[in-house]
C-alpha cells in the first residue's frame, strides 16, 4: 500500500506545479506554460535519476522498442492533456480546472481494462463510481458558485481523457524498463519523457510562436519552480503507478481537489459554493472506496 502515500505527495506537488503554470500562462499562453513543466523540469529530472542510480546498486536498465513506444506516445497525449487543462483552468478557475481534469479516473479504469490487461475489482468499480458522480456534480456550473465560459468543459474533460491514457502508457514503460527497481525505473522514465518533450515542444514553438518561449525564459524564476514540482511530482506518479493499475491511483489522486481548492483561494482569491464543498464530499467517499478496494 506504500503507492497510496506516494499518490498523496504525487497529487500536492502537483497542485504547486499548476499553480506555478497558470501563473506564466497569461504571457505565454497555454502551449507555453505547457512547455514551462518539461523545458525546466527535466534538469531535475536528470539529477533525480543520477542520485537514484548512486542509491540502486545492482540495477540495469532494460530500454526496447516498446520502452520507446509507450515514452513518445504518453508524451505527446501529455502535452495535449497539459494545455488542455490550462486552458479549462483559464475559462473557469483554477480549482474547477483541477476538477475536471480528473475526469481522468474513470477513464483510467477503462483505458486499462480495455487496452492494458488491468485486473479491477468490483469496490474499485464502486469507489471510481461515486468519485465521478461526485466530480460531475462539482464541476457543473451553478448560480453563486464559480462560472465556467464556454469550451472550459470540453477542455477539462479531454484532459482527463488524455491524461489517464498517457498514464496506462507510463505505467508500461516503467515496468519494461526495469520492473526490480521501480523507483528508478519511475524517474528514469520521467527524464526520458521530459527529454523528448522538451525537444519536440521547443522545436515546435521556436517555429510557430517564438513569443510564447521568450515569455517563459522571461518568467524563469516562476519556471523553475514549476519545473522541480513538475519532475518531483511525475516521478512521485510513476512510482505509483509502477507499484499499482492505473485507476486505483488516479482515484487516490483525486485529493488534488481540496488541495486546488485550498490554493485557488489564497492565491487567485476564489471561492467555492457550499454545493461544490458537498460534491467534494462525495468525491471523497468514492476515492477511499476506490484505495481501500
Amino acid at each position: 500500500m506504500l503507492w497510496i502515500p506516494i499518490t498523496v505527495g504525487a497529487a500536492a506537488l502537483q497542485v504547486a506545479r499548476n499553480a506555478a503554470q497558470r501563473s506564466v500562462m497569461t504571457g505565454a499562453g497555454p502551449w507555453g506554460a505547457t512547455l514551462v513543466r518539461f523545458l525546466f523540469g527535466l534538469p531535475f529530472a536528470l539529477v533525480f535519476v543520477g542520485v537514484l542510480w548512486l542509491l540502486t546498486p545492482g540495477a540495469r536498465f532494460h530500454p526496447s522498442a516498446s520502452f520507446f513506444t509507450a515514452c513518445a506516445a504518453g508524451a505527446a497525449l501529455q502535452m495535449a492533456a497539459t494545455a488542455s487543462m490550462l486552458t479549462a483552468m483559464h475559462r473557469s478557475s483554477f480549482a474547477l480546472g483541477t476538477a475536471m481534469q480528473q475526469s481522468g479516473l474513470p477513464f483510467a479504469l477503462v483505458w486499462g481494462v480495455l487496452f492494458f490487461g488491468d485486473h479491477v475489482g468490483p469496490v474499485v468499480w464502486l469507489g471510481g463510481a461515486i468519485a465521478t458522480v461526485g466530480l460531475t456534480a462539482l464541476s457543473w456550473p451553478r448560480d453563486g458558485g464559480v462560472h465556467m465560459q464556454r469550451g472550459a468543459l470540453l477542455f477539462g474533460l479531454g484532459s482527463g481523457a488524455m491524461f489517464a491514457l498517457s498514464a496506462n502508457f507510463f505505467r508500461q514503460g516503467a515496468l519494461a524498463l526495469e520492473p526490480a527497481h521501480p523507483v528508478l525505473s519511475a524517474f528514469a522514465t520521467v527524464a526520458v519523457v521530459q527529454a523528448i518533450q522538451t525537444v519536440s515542444l521547443t522545436s515546435w514553438l521556436l517555429a510557430t510562436n517564438r513569443t510564447a518561449v521568450i515569455a517563459v525564459i522571461a518568467a524563469w524564476r516562476r519556471s523553475l519552480g514549476a519545473g522541480f514540482c513538475g519532475a518531483a511530482a511525475s516521478g512521485l506518479w510513476f512510482t505509483a503507478m509502477a507499484l499499482s493499475p492505473v485507476g486505483p491511483v488516479r482515484a487516490v489522486g483525486v485529493v488534488e481537489m481540496p488541495i486546488a481548492a485550498l490554493v485557488g483561494r489564497r492565491l487567485f482569491a476564489e471561492r467555492l459554493s457550499l454545493w461544490q464543498w458537498g460534491c467534494g464530499a462525495l468525491t471523497a467517499l468514492g476515492v477511499a472506496l476506490a484505495a481501500t478496494g
